[in-house]
């Protein structure tokens, strides 16, 4: 009941979820609320016509709910077509929690998150993302069978970053081979962007091929960690977009690629583990691919980390995450192909082939 306070005139006739611009048919949001914890989350369920919504959670300090939900959504959308491409059965999901990862999150809060992953009885199945570690799966599995990327020493496998790591590298040799015809990176000029977990990964393997590799991150103390560590160069610039370079690998967080930088880059090559990398795919897609920039679909190589806790529902081990990782170099150089002939954006290839077996699957079931 509206209190007698509020004149219902006043009230704005908005739609906070179906309305959002982000809003893909979505099947499920949830909002989670827990005043003893400060826990404020949510769940977003995009698609399970392929399997139950498999997607990470990720805590950061919004500015505001908004901009948790439009994340939520778009992180949600992206993890139903991983899924689809890589011909795993799962569908898309995806969580993200309102806080200070450094400074908010506890034990407590972290298992009542899981008990709201409970409460969907497995359609929601979380993992790791920005701001959690494999320690934090490993509580929220204290609550909830509905949960991977636990600790090897739990039965689970690990930290997945590494592997997604090396599946943005079999996608960024790919690109490679397409653009320059050789899938060699040594002497390439790579601007890595974001050297969390995976970014830090993926310079090493760029460092390994002799790669000319150049880093950024708004963590300092990270930057002379990684630069010690692997060689690197440390950009000191201040404008990245503006500078000279082969590859462009963005790996924090997305929509990088937008009406402000899209016209300044220089890469010829754009592969990195960041999520939604185009802010408007369509638009700025077709500026790329009008610019002649091969870009790499960030939800296709990308897809290591959601290979490598699959494998915890599947029961496969070692060899055959690796396999299925590798294997993201032929399928990107097939969508990089298929995008040519077809004259389409890589970024819709890739997509059409998503839907194109979720489509399938949806027939199968409905008979």
């Amino acid at each position: 009941m509206i209190s007698d306070v509020i004149n219902p005139k006043d009230i704005k006739k908005v739609d906070p979820v179906f309305g959002q611009l982000s809003f893909d048919d979505h099947e499920q949001v949830v909002f989670c609320h827990d005043k003893d914890t400060g826990l404020k989350a949510i769940i977003g369920i995009h698609n399970t016509v392929l399997g139950p919504a498999l997607g990470g959670t990720r805590m950061w300090q919004y500015n505001n709910e908004w901009e948790a939900l439009n994340d939520v959504l778009r992180l949600s959308r992206g993890m139903t077509f991983k899924a689809a491409i890589t011909g795993l059965n799962l569908g898309g999901g995806k969580a993200v929690i309102i806080g200070d990862a450094k400074t908010q999150k506890t034990p407590e809060l972290m298992k009542k998150f899981g008990e709201y992953v409970h409460s969907l009885s497995g359609r929601y199945i979380t993992a790791e993302d920005v701001g959690m570690e494999t320690s934090d799966m490993d509580l929220v599995r204290e609550v909830t069978p509905y949960v991977t990327g636990i600790s090897e020493s739990k039965g689970g496998a690990g930290n997945p970053s590494p592997i997604t790591a090396y599946g943005v590298f079999m996608g960024m040799k790919a690109a490679a081979k397409f653009k320059f015809g050789t899938d060699i990176l040594e002497d390439k000029t790579v601007f890595v962007q974001g050297i969390g977990h995976v970014g830090e990964s993926l310079v090493e393997h760029l460092t390994n091929e002799g790669a000319k590799v150049i880093i950024a991150d708004i963590n300092e103390e990270r930057l002379q960690e990684v630069s010690t560590k692997y060689g690197a160069t440390i950009y000191s610039g201040n404008d990245i977009y503006s500078e000279s370079m082969d590859i462009y690998a963005p790996c924090a967080l997305g929509a990088t690629v937008n009406d402000d930088t899209i016209y300044k880059i220089k890469a010829e090559v754009i592969a990195g583990a960041a999520n939604n990398q185009l802010a408007i795919e369509d638009k700025h897609g077709a500026i790329l691919q009008k610019r002649g920039i091969v870009y790499a679909p960030d939800f296709l190589i990308n897809a290591g980390g959601i290979i490598n806790v699959y494998a915890e529902l599947e029961n496969y081990g070692k060899q055959e995450i690796l396999r299925k990782t590798e294997n993201i170099y032929n399928t990107t150089l097939q969508i990089l192909e298929k995008a040519k002939e077809s004259d389409l954006t890589t970024n819709q290839a890739a997509l059409d082939i998503a839907r194109e077996r979720i489509a399938t699957r949806k027939k199968e079931t409905s008979k």
